[in-house]
């Protein structure tokens, strides 16, 4: 049976950058948020959003688009809340469903240790397919710092970090720490170790 590891982190905490790490030690990627621009392309998913929203939040290629969908959902305020909920209410079991898929599809190829990518993990409950759970530290200067070199604004990246869980909450429940906020050869000796104590 396939192991899940669940990683968690603070927005540009590097939780992708050690996702890939593991990757590189033999396990497979459940990228919920590559999963998520799939959902966003259902046909029921586009026509209940089309239904919400009308043609704004759609481009030219007839798709919606995400970051006219973010600039509605994560805007200050509670009507950006509710709109937020009720994305989450429309994407998130579909979301699921294609990971299980997914993880059904890695556990028969014969992959041993998967590790789930997800900004809301805990939010949406999808911890509950984890058998351990990884939390990615990184100061908040440094993860905005990597979220300004990306092109985002500081009110974009707080508006994301808010509509998540708290970060105390999210270290509160891993089963062991990753410091990334130094070398990255350090953040890799710590996921090797890691690793090797899955499978002692």
């Amino acid at each position: 049976m396939m192991r899940i590891i669940g990683i968690l982190g603070g927005v540009a905490g590097g939780k992708s950058t050690v996702a890939e790490m593991f990757a590189r030690l033999g396990a497979g990627i459940l990228d919920a948020d590559r999963v998520g621009h799939e959902v966003l392309r259902l046909p029921q998913v586009e026509e209940a959003a089309r239904q919400r929203w009308g043609e704004r939040i759609f481009g030219e290629d007839g798709h919606i688009d995400r970051c006219r969908l973010a600039q509605l959902v994560f805007a200050p305020g509670p009507l950006a809340r509710q709109e937020r909920e009720y994305l989450e209410r429309l994407t998130h079991p579909e979301i699921l469903n294609l990971l299980r898929r997914e993880a059904d599809e890695m556990a028969a190829a014969g992959v041993k240790v998967a590790v789930l990518d997800a900004p809301l993990l805990r939010e949406a409950g999808w911890d509950e397919l984890c058998e351990k759970m990884v939390f990615v530290d990184c100061p908040r200067e440094e993860r905005l710092r990597r979220a300004l070199s990306r092109g985002w604004l500081e009110k974009d990246f707080s508006a994301r970090e808010d509509a998540q869980d708290s970060l105390a909450r999210k270290r509160a429940s891993a089963d062991v720490i990753i410091d990334n906020s130094g070398p990255i050869e350090r953040t890799q000796a710590q996921v090797e170790q890691f690793w090797t104590a899955l499978f002692r």
